[in-house]
């Protein structure tokens, strides 16, 4: 069975977003978030389209700038900013997708070759066999981290690297994944299942690997740490 790949985050200052970045919308297709929420993935698709001519696997870095006033531990899901442009750019190479959030008046974009790089030293695996839509999913995800400690409080850097059969859609299992992971994260209300303090979370990366003995099954490993010091400060 093929091990969780890992890959680095992309080098280079990448370009400035010509539109802000936007946050997941399931509201109806003419609200006025769905509307700006088009707007900016055709916008951004465009400005990055020639950094996507070279073929080969790929990687897609996110860094969103928020108000210096703005609370960066609470809200602003890292997961809900990078899963709509994600989905919008995905082909079969994109492999790793970077996500991150600090105070500046801007937020960059940047496409790059994707490059391995050994995984961090402490990682919890899990192994799933049921429906990633269902409870069971995420029972199975937390069973794998029950027993750690929750990371303090402030900001959180977490890294989840899937291993899947090559029909799966692996951007649609960053959220059940995420909302199980309230053992390391923290819950925020002690009554609700399946609801993390993931706002902390500033610094993300989200990575596969495609192995077809895995049938509908999927491989998951997790690291989760302290944010490193001055992660969320302007560059």
């Amino acid at each position: 069975m093929t091990a969780p790949k890992w890959y680095r985050r992309p080098d280079g200052a990448g370009l400035v977003f010509r539109k802000p970045p936007r946050l997941a919308s399931w509201n109806k297709s003419t609200d006025p978030d769905q509307v700006r929420l088009r707007e900016y993935l055709e916008d951004t698709a465009q400005l990055v389209s020639p950094q996507l001519t070279a073929g080969g696997p790929w990687a897609l870095l996110l860094e969103v700038g928020l108000p210096a006033a703005r609370d960066l531990v609470d809200m602003a899901d890292l997961d809900n900013y990078a899963f709509p442009l994600a989905t919008r750019l995905r082909n079969e190479d994109l492999v790793t997708v970077w996500c991150t959030k600090k105070h500046a008046e801007t937020s960059r974009v940047h496409v790059a070759p994707a490059h391995e790089t050994p995984g961090p030293g402490t990682t919890f695996t899990v192994r799933t066999t049921a429906s990633a839509s269902t409870t069971a999913y995420k029972e199975q995800v937390r069973s794998a981290v029950v027993d750690a400690a929750v990371i303090p409080a402030g900001a959180v850097q977490l890294q989840l690297a899937f291993v899947v059969g090559p029909q799966r859609n692996w951007l649609t299992l960053w959220k059940p994944t995420i909302d199980a992971l309230d053992p390391l994260l923290g819950r925020t209300r002690d009554d609700r299942d399946w609801h993390p303090q993931d706002g902390r979370i500033t610094d993300l990366g989200l990575h596969v690997a495609v192995d077809p003995s895995l049938g509908h099954d999927i491989l998951i490993s997790i690291a989760a740490a302290p944010a490193a010091p001055g992660m969320e400060d302007p560059a």
